[in-house]
This record gives C-alpha cells, sequence and structure tokens, in this order.
C-alpha cells in the first residue's frame, strides 16, 4: 500500500510561487491579520501530520473493511474512522474556513481546499464525512435564517454534527426535474419530509452526534419541473434548544454495493414524514443546492488530484525498487541482476504523465479557490464580479477535466506495478476503484461539457470564455520576448487563439442544429482542460525560471519543473488536435443511427 506523504514542497510552490498567495490574503483584509505566512504554514504542516500518520493507515483497512449496517438501520464506519475523526475534531479542523460568528476560524477558503488535498490523498473514504458537511455548512451559512443558523451551523462548524446532500432518488439523477420526495406543511410550521434518496455519501454513521440532511423535495401545488422545488434541513436526530432530542423520521435503508469507497456509507435514505425545515424561498431549492454544488464540485475536482498524487507516489516508489531488463542504452545499474524499471521511457512517459496531471490538477484546484477567496471576502465590487466569472467558467472544467485525468493517472500506476498492479494489497488498484465515481457524482463529464458549452459560453457569446483567454494572451504577451520559454508561449498562444475559433464554429452550426452543442460538448471540455492546463504549465515553468536566475539553492526542484512542462507540452498537449477535430465533425455521426438499430 503506498505510504502517503504529503507533497509539501509542491503545495508551496503552487501557493507562493505560482499564485502569489501571501500578497492574496494580505489585500484581502479579511484574511490580511489571519493567514500570515507563519500561520499558512503552521496549518499545512500540522495538516500534513494528522493526514500521514492517522489517516494514510486506515485507508486500506477501510476498504476491506467497509461500513456495516445493522438491524436497528444504524451503520458503523470502518475500525479507526471514527477514532481519527474524534481527533479531527479536537484539532479544530472542521471550524477552520468557517466565520467567527459562529464558532469559526476565520482562514481562507483556499487554505482549507490545501489540507482538504491532502486529506483526499491519504484517505479519500474518510475525508468525504467532513468533505459532505461542508457543503452542508455552506448553504445554511448563505440561505439559513438565524435561528437555523444558531440551531444547526454552529454544530456542524464545531463538528460536533456532520451534514449530507440529499438530491438524487432512484429514478432521477441529474434531471432533478422529475424528483418526487414530498414536503407537507405541518401546524408548526415544519414540513413531513416523505420520500427516498440514494447515492447519499455519509448518510448515516456512527462518527458524530447527529447528520444534517440537506434535502430537495416539493410542496404541495408547487410547479412542474425544477421551478418547483424547495430545499429543506431535515435532521437525523430533532433538536431542542440546540441539542440532540428524538429521532426523526429519517433512516438508512441499505448501504450501496460500490465499486470503490468502500470506507464511506453510501446510502439509501428513507424519509418517512421526518420533521424539514424550508431553508430559502419556496420553490428556489435549485438556486439554494448550487451553493451546495459548486462547493462540491470543486471537493471532486479535488479528488482528481487525490488520485493522481497517491499513484505518482506509489508508481515513483516502485519504480525506483522494481529490477527488470537492462536499459536500451546499456546497464544503469550494472551491480544488479537487472535495472530498475524507471530506466525505461515507457515507464518514464508514465510517470511524467502522473506528475504533470498531478501538478497542473493542483495549481488548477488552488486557482479557483482563490477566485472563490475573492468573490466571497473581496471588498471591490469589480473584482468580485471579475472573480465569480472566472469562477464559473472553470468550475465544469475543473472538475470534469481534472477527475478525468486523474482517473488516467490511477490507471498508469497500476500498469507501472505490472501484474501487481492487479494484486489489492499494493493498493494501486484501490486508488482506481475509488476515483472512478470522480467522473460520476456530482454532475458526469457530460453533464459538465454541457454546463461549460451550453451555459458557460455558448449562453454567454463567448464572454466567460473571453475572461479567461484574455488572462492567457496578457501571459503570453508578457512572455512573447522570453527566448528560453518560446517553446511553451508561441503554442500556448496559437491554442489559445484556436479556442476562440473553433467557439466560433460550434457556435455557428448550432444555430441550426441544437444538437451539435451535445455532440461537441465533452470533446471541447477536454480541450478546454488541457489548454488551461498548459496555461498553469507555462506560468510552473516561468516561476522555475524566475528561482533559477536567482541563484536558488533547489536546482534540481525548479529543473524538474521546467522538464516536465516541456514533457506536457510536447508529448500531452498534442491531444488537443483530435480533440478539435472530433468537436467538429458533426452531430450526424452520433444521430443517424436510429435508436432501434443499435442491436446485439
Amino acid at each position: 500500500m503506498p505510504e502517503y506523504k504529503a507533497p509539501l514542497r509542491e503545495i508551496k510552490f503552487v501557493l507562493d510561487e505560482v499564485l502569489d498567495m501571501p500578497s492574496h490574503y494580505a489585500n484581502l483584509p479579511a484574511y490580511a491579520d489571519v493567514a500570515t505566512p507563519d500561520m499558512v504554514d503552521a496549518i499545512i504542516n500540522e495538516g500534513a501530520k494528522f493526514c500521514e500518520n492517522v489517516l494514510s493507515p486506515l485507508n486500506r483497512g477501510g476498504d476491506i473493511e467497509g461500513c456495516t449496517r445493522h438491524d436497528d438501520a444504524s451503520v458503523t464506519t470502518p475500525t479507526g474512522f471514527k477514532e481519527a475523526y474524534k481527533q479531527y475534531v479536537e484539532g479544530g479542523w472542521p471550524s477552520m474556513t468557517h466565520s467567527e460568528d459562529v464558532g469559526g476560524q476565520g482562514l481562507p477558503e483556499s487554505l482549507g481546499t490545501v489540507v482538504s488535498e491532502m486529506i483526499g490523498t491519504a484517505n479519500w473514504s474518510w475525508g468525504m464525512y467532513p468533505g459532505l458537511s461542508h457543503g452542508a455548512m455552506n448553504t445554511i451559512s448563505v440561505w439559513g435564517t438565524p435561528e437555523q443558523k444558531e440551531e444547526y451551523l454552529t454544530k456542524l462548524v464545531s463538528g460536533e454534527w456532520t451534514g449530507t446532500m440529499c438530491l438524487t432518488e432512484p429514478h432521477c439523477g441529474s434531471d432533478l426535474g422529475i424528483l418526487k420526495t414530498k414536503a407537507e406543511p405541518n401546524a408548526d410550521g415544519s414540513y413531513a419530509i416523505s420520500g427516498t434518496k440514494i447515492f447519499i455519501s455519509a448518510g448515516e454513521h456512527d462518527m458524530a452526534d447527529n447528520i444534517v440532511h440537506i434535502v430537495l423535495a416539493r410542496l404541495p401545488g408547487a410547479p412542474e419541473g425544477t421551478k418547483g422545488i424547495s430545499l429543506f434541513i431535515v435532521p437525523k436526530f430533532n433538536v431542542e434548544g440546540g441539542e440532540v432530542a428524538d429521532r426523526n423520521g429519517v433512516t438508512c435503508g441499505s448501504i450501496e454495493h460500490k465499486m470503490g469507497i468502500h470506507g464511506n456509507a453510501t446510502c439509501v435514505m428513507n424519509f418517512d414524514g421526518a420533521k424539514g425545515f424550508l431553508i430559502g424561498p419556496e420553490n428556489k431549492g435549485l438556486n439554494a443546492m448550487f451553493t451546495f454544488m459548486n462547493t462540491a464540485r470543486i471537493g471532486t475536482a479535488i479528488q482528481g488530484v487525490a488520485a493522481a498524487e497517491g499513484s505518482f507516489q506509489g508508481a515513483l516508489a516502485y519504480a525506483k525498487d522494481r529490477l527488470a531488463m537492462r536499459s536500451l542504452s546499456g546497464p544503469k545499474a550494472p551491480e544488479k541482476a537487472a535495472d530498475p524499471i524507471i530506466v525505461h521511457p515507457d515507464v518514464r512517459k508514465m510517470l511524467l504523465t502522473q506528475k504533470a496531471f498531478a501538478e497542473a490538477g493542483r495549481a488548477m484546484v488552488y486557482l479557483t479557490t482563490q477566485q472563490n477567496d475573492i468573490v466571497h471576502k473581496g471588498e471591490d465590487e469589480a473584482a468580485r464580479k471579475e472573480a465569480d466569472e472566472l469562477l464559473g467558467f472553470l468550475t465544469p472544467i475543473a472538475k470534469a477535466f481534472i477527475t478525468e485525468t486523474g482517473f488516467e493517472a490511477a490507471n498508469h500506476g497500476v500498469q507501472v506495478f505490472g501484474g501487481h498492479g492487479f494484486i489489492a494489497e499494493w493498493g494501486m488498484e484501490q486508488i482506481v476503484r475509488d476515483t472512478r465515481i470522480s467522473m460520476l457524482y456530482e454532475g458526469t463529464t457530460g453533464i459538465q461539457a454541457l454546463d461549460l458549452l451550453g451555459r458557460k459560453v455558448l449562453s454567454t457569446q463567448g464572454q466567460s470564455l473571453k475572461g479567461f483567454t484574455k488572462l492567457v494572451h496578457k501571459f503570453c504577451k508578457e512572455e512573447a520576448d522570453n527566448a528560453e520559454l518560446a517553446h511553451l508561449i508561441a503554442p500556448l498562444a496559437e491554442l489559445n487563439k484556436e479556442w476562440g475559433d473553433l467557439t466560433m464554429k460550434i457556435g455557428m452550426t448550432a444555430m441550426n442544429d441544437r444538437e451539435e452543442v451535445g455532440s461537441a460538448s465533452v470533446d471541447y471540455l477536454m480541450y478546454s482542460g488541457y489548454v488551461t492546463f498548459a496555461y498553469l504549465w507555462a506560468k510552473m515553468a516561468k516561476a522555475a525560471q524566475v528561482a533559477l536566475a536567482a541563484g536558488t539553492t533547489e536546482e534540481a526542484f525548479y529543473n524538474a519543473k521546467l522538464t516536465t512542462a516541456r514533457f506536457y507540452f510536447t508529448r500531452i498537449l498534442p491531444r488537443t488536435k483530435g480533440h478539435a477535430a472530433t468537436m467538429l465533425a458533426g452531430a450526424d455521426t452520433l444521430m443517424d443511427l436510429d435508436a432501434e438499430h443499435f442491436a446485439f
């Protein structure tokens, strides 16, 4: 099983040298005094210790043992999970990024993302328990009444209680307009919630005193479709005076038998007249839910980074140790029976692909949460608007592309191990199984692609795309005379222009046939992801160049950045050509075959 080691130097490189987070925090008054360089370092270092020493050792056991549902509908989590959560709460981790008026520490969301990445790489299944709570807290914080915040938010922030998101039903996933769960008004102003939800992560467990479910349901007489959905707070135990009271009418009907993430209880949840409380306006549940979903989608993007990083760490250690054959250019370890497999070009290609995806994915996730800081704590209205538009554009790319590349990296990890990668005790196949869900939940890759191309780009006449491509154009213009990075800047500038040209072509064809949007969307998203990673790799290469010119003592570290950037541009970025051709191939190649002719 790979022994997780937090990549602290890599994390600090992105934070300090690529995104200049120290200046970012200093320029936001809400964070200037709390997110000092010393405080940021201390939090990241302590988080690393917790992840390496507490969570990582539980990862394999959690996968083997899984969760157990008992006859009384209670659920027991794997050995050690509950104790680890207690340490997590005692360390103050749940409250880190929440406001002080509800018991939080007032630290930046972006800093919490760094900790979430380490938690996810060390033990993704365990990390989902507090991860779901984070979205519930954000939803109540934005949409809850003062009374609801006092009743629920403070206990969620402290970590005494956890939260969930209950959206999916047996007959509807992404198409929430057809959900059936009902909310009948009670005389006391509450609502009786009845229905069944499926795929509910952390829906029932033994780690906290109460679970606060955020539930989508329909009021009597509500409009059909998505316009008639409301959002409700439904606690596992009813609450009186801020304390747990009697059991509510919500129970775990079963635990899903899943491909991976066995350590997390993914539940079928039955609501039998459970007492719930409206959060946000009636029939505006989707508006409130997107507060949760945007948090969840960035959180899922972290899983892609975690998969790439974790599989890279395991594969790299194995490739340095495993002996097989001799290098084609002559023995590299003549004193041994064979050379370590890291000398072989194909193994190098897989390792470099993992490394390139992990490091660019990390930079992209941190960039999105940097924008999130500005949206919520910026004092300049224009800056907040610009950050919000950039965040909205990047979120579907981050969620879908980083999880797709994370899964690819995880598969490379298995391949580097050869036959041993197929054996469970090495831990590499678990990463593949655990991360496969990331391209499905919180909106599949196809759903994210439609959101990107349809809602974010074409419906704004390309304005959201221009907001990002202007950043890329500005960077390329600033570095146009940088001869040492010309092999990166020139192709990036060319692709940045092509991005706009491709968008216009798709938009023109879509005016005559809306199926063209669906036909092109996934390739468009993947193309967008590869170009975004190229921009981030060029920025990382520039940061490395600056450090080397300043006479750093870490020449090997920074030269590795330049080499990996060159690898990405020459070996991975050409994939954009295939996606460009495919997205323009036309919807007829997909739609001309009648459904009944899909025969077997």
